[in-house]
């Protein structure tokens, strides 16, 4: 018995990658890397292959359960797979379920049940068309201004994982109907499909893994230093007082500035606009500050900011 790597390296070879994982394949393919590269290393086959071997390897580790954290992401190269992933869903996986589903439950528009069947996966295979599209052009589209250094406060980029969830359970659901509720005998051809259905449900969890764990916080941070560069004088002036608090320790920097606006008197639009934030942002923070330190007015907070030396008892208006 062959014994599982407990993390990838560049320097191991792909070949040991594939033996330990081999449902890692898919993930080397959505990488656009080419077979056929005997016992080269990992980032041999990167670099002849233009792939930025980091993110390589937090994506592979992610997806065979090992430490992926202490590899950089790089933004275009995992945009690059996570676009080759939509397309292999909607281009290849899902017609192909698809075509032999229809073979398997002897499918005709005169038959109603099979025909409300593929109903339900049709319906299903346009709710992920739609998320794909709009993710490759809105969502992507926006990274990708953000990797130009265009800052983009329209943009609210905290919604994008909304709907994963809900899409590989309505896959799951269509299975569990076949499974349970669908009587049929002969059914070799049925339960072909529903194993390509178990399969391909099992890979969108992982894509969208990849996409919440990677992809999230990588933007999230790109969005962070570039608000930051691009606030410059336009945030509120801190006090004198560099000694804080133990309470304030709590906060990070983005919710103290938040709090030193709110404590101006500054409405959640007016924040947005001087920290180059979305107003739901804002509105997101507002609430993380409020659990964090029991606080819900505003009052509260402008007297938690003079108290902890946020803010100059000069810089408030007592009549807001």
């Amino acid at each position: 018995m062959v014994e599982k790597l407990r993390e990838y390296r560049a320097h191991n070879n792909m070949r040991e990658l594939i033996i330990d994982n081999n449902l890692l394949l898919m993930a080397i393919s959505r990488f656009d890397i080419a077979f056929g590269f005997g016992d080269s290393s990992i980032r041999e086959v990167c670099e002849k292959n233009n792939v930025d071997v980091n993110t390589f390897l937090a994506v592979c580790n992610l997806l065979s359960g090992n430490d992926y954290k202490d590899y950089e992401i790089s933004l275009p190269s995992l945009i690059g797979y996570l676009k080759r992933a939509h397309t292999s869903f909607v281009d290849v996986t899902l017609p192909k379920i698809r075509h032999h589903l229809i073979e398997a439950i002897n499918y005709s528009d005169t038959n109603d049940v099979s025909f409300l069947l593929m109903k339900f996966f049709d319906d299903y295979v346009v709710e992920v068309k739609h998320h794909m599209e709009h993710e490759n052009n809105e969502v992507f589209g926006y990274v990708e201004r953000l990797l130009a250094g265009e800052v983009d406060t329209d943009f609210d980029f905290s919604s994008f994982s909304v709907n994963h969830d809900n899409m590989a359970t309505k896959l799951n659901e269509l299975k569990d109907i076949f499974i349970y509720h669908y009587n049929q005998k002969d059914n070799a051809r049925l339960s072909s499909v529903l194993f390509d259905i178990i399969v391909c449900g099992r890979d969108l969890i992982s894509h969208f893994q990849v996409e919440n764990t990677l992809f999230v916080p990588a933007v999230e941070k790109l969005e962070e230093t570039l608000r930051s560069k691009h606030a410059g004088e336009s945030l509120p002036e801190k006090s004198g007082d560099s000694e804080e608090s133990p309470h304030v320790d709590v906060l990070g920097d983005r919710e103290k500035d938040i709090i030193r606006c709110v404590a101006q008197g500054m409405a959640n639009k007016e924040i947005a606009d001087a920290l180059c934030l979305s107003v739901h942002t804002v509105a997101t923070h507002r609430r993380n500050i409020s659990a964090k330190l029991g606080i819900h007015s505003t009052a509260g907070l402008t007297i938690f900011a003079i108290l902890h030396n946020l803010v100059d008892l000069k810089d408030i208006n007592p009549h807001q």
